[in-house]
């Protein structure tokens, strides 16, 4: 998802954790005509990283440097729920424009349930966290709020593109769109590392991103999966943390672990679809 330096509902049918498709405007067809569509149930996964699974290990080695893990949220749910086709898309370091060019082949028709996480990389928080990291307080403080004012004025556009792009090519979806969870807790048990005033400034971030994509999930009439409830108190410097702080190799830097995938995300996702 967004700290990468490099880029790289479903219908009924009685499947567990799919929801019914989502109504139609005043230009869909009348009650009758939907009422004879085809039942949809598959699963399409889109997204950045923190779909892909970076961080839980388990890579596919045929999704090569998307980084696709079994033990990310898509693959446990998909596994859990065995919907009549499971298409996993998301890929490490995507951005919304990566999403429309090459993510979306999946969709169509009979697919039941999308998700999505994306538009942390967008805001470019891969050089934020390099600059948090190395430059000290001040130069992170600049760097986040200019994340923040791009997450403001920028990304909601983006996200409308993504979002309609999506309702186009798969009408009858339930569409779940995942957010972020905080990175640290403040006032925790790190001693060392990032200023406390810095760590405040990450966590902002992540609220104003999270609030801009719940908001446009909404207006375009998808579920917003909010993991801060069950990200809290698995934070960094919670000294039981589900998110990993820095790796080598770096690629999986602030990603959750597999335990931050199958504890922190596959719920609420679960509870969404």
């Amino acid at each position: 998802m967004w700290f990468l330096p490099s880029r790289g509902g479903g219908g009924g049918g009685g499947r567990p954790g799919f929801a019914p498709p989502r109504a139609r405007g005043p230009g869909g067809p009348p009650p009758a005509a939907s009422a004879q569509l085809p039942t949809a149930t598959g699963y399409v996964a889109l997204g950045d990283s923190y779909s892909s699974g970076v961080g839980a290990g388990s890579y596919d080695s045929a999704s090569g440097s998307c980084k696709r893990s079994s033990k990310a949220y898509p693959a446990l749910w998909a596994a859990a729920h065995s919907p009549s086709s499971f298409q996993f898309t998301a890929c490490s370091g995507a951005r919304t424009g990566d999403v429309l060019s090459g993510q979306l082949a999946p969709l169509n028709s009979s697919t039941g349930l999308v998700s999505i996480t994306i538009g942390g990389n967008d805001a470019g928080f891969a050089d934020t966290m390099t600059t948090c990291a190395l430059q000290g307080e001040s130069a992170c403080l600049s760097r986040v709020a200019q994340a923040r004012s791009y997450i403001d004025n920028t990304l909601p556009g983006q996200l409308d593109g993504v979002y309609n792009a999506i309702s186009q090519k798969a009408p009858a979806a339930h569409v779940v769109v995942v957010g972020y969870p905080h990175f640290y807790k403040l006032g925790g048990s790190c001693i060392a590392g990032l200023s406390e005033k810095s760590r405040a400034a990450i966590n902002a971030a992540a609220d104003d991103i999270n609030g801009v994509t719940a908001k446009r999930a909404a207006d375009h009439g998808f579920r917003f999966a909010d993991v801060n409830a069950t990200f809290t108190g698995h934070e960094l410097c919670s000294g039981s943390a589900w998110l990993h702080s820095v790796t080598f190799p770096v690629l999986e830097s602030y990603h959750p672990t597999a335990t931050g995938q199958s504890g922190g995300y596959l719920p609420v996702f679960a509870s969404a679809a």
